[in-house]
């Protein structure tokens, strides 16, 4: 199905979930007006269908479809509320009337129907900020190489051989959360994903860090101590 939205932007797709996020997608890069879009990203034990990030927030918007149920999404709800600044939940016109008792009142809602072969989007409600976001857990987003710039921009201790949760809540301890948030922003519209896994493998090499081999080592201190108790008890009998 071709469908041309009501900005001009024209798109083919089925309306079903994955259609509507080619929508949104679409709408949001046609009006792009310093956003980015990173769609499936995990949360929890859920996954956000789409998030949203502008220089000052990150918005996580959860899809429903026509075809789709409110089954899960109690449980979505609550991996959203804990991540992200703002929340957005997308319907089909099936979920239009009611989806208003499925989200807190926080939440923001768009509405998408086929109109005259155009794709129309509604904002049913607009978001307020999120009160149950989790700093720690929103900032577990970006990846160890991202942390460490915003060490450094912090002039931080680089704490090179501490876990990232522990670097995040130094961070949350040392920054100010207004300069964090345009930061964190910042980390995510730099990101390159052709190059991110390059410059993970350079900041573990750079800090000394290599976990496959620490995991083999200590399979062997396992296994080893195996076959000495072996030895042992054979030699008592």
């Amino acid at each position: 199905l071709s469908v041309k939205l009501s900005n001009g932007y024209t798109v083919t797709s089925e309306t079903t979930e994955g259609g509507q996020r080619i929508y949104i997608r679409a709408y949001y890069i046609n009006n792009r007006n310093q956003k980015i879009i990173i769609e499936e990203k995990s949360m929890g034990r859920s996954r956000a269908d789409v998030v949203m990030v502008t220089p000052g927030a990150v918005y996580g918007i959860e899809i429903k479809s026509d075809a789709d149920t409110y089954a899960r999404l109690k449980r979505q709800v609550r991996d959203y509320n804990k991540y992200y600044d703002y929340n957005y939940v997308v319907v089909g016109v099936s979920h239009a009337h009611h989806i208003e008792e499925h989200v807190p009142k926080f939440w923001g809602i768009i509405t998408v129907e086929l109109v005259d072969g155009k794709v129309d989007f509604y904002i049913l409600r607009k978001p307020t900020e999120n009160p149950k976001m989790k700093w720690e857990l929103k900032l577990g987003m970006l990846w160890r190489p991202e942390l460490a710039h915003i060490q450094e921009i912090n002039q931080m201790h680089k704490y090179k051989q501490k876990s990232k949760e522990f670097v995040i809540e130094k961070i949350l301890e040392t920054v100010p959360r207004d300069i964090l948030q345009t930061q964190m922003c910042e980390e995510l519209f730099e990101r390159d994903y052709s190059t991110i896994q390059l410059q993970i493998e350079e900041y573990k090499k750079k800090n000394n860090q290599s976990p496959q081999k620490t995991r083999s080592k200590k399979r062997n201190k396992i296994r080893n101590v195996t076959r000495n108790n072996t030895r042992r008890s054979t030699s008592k009998r």
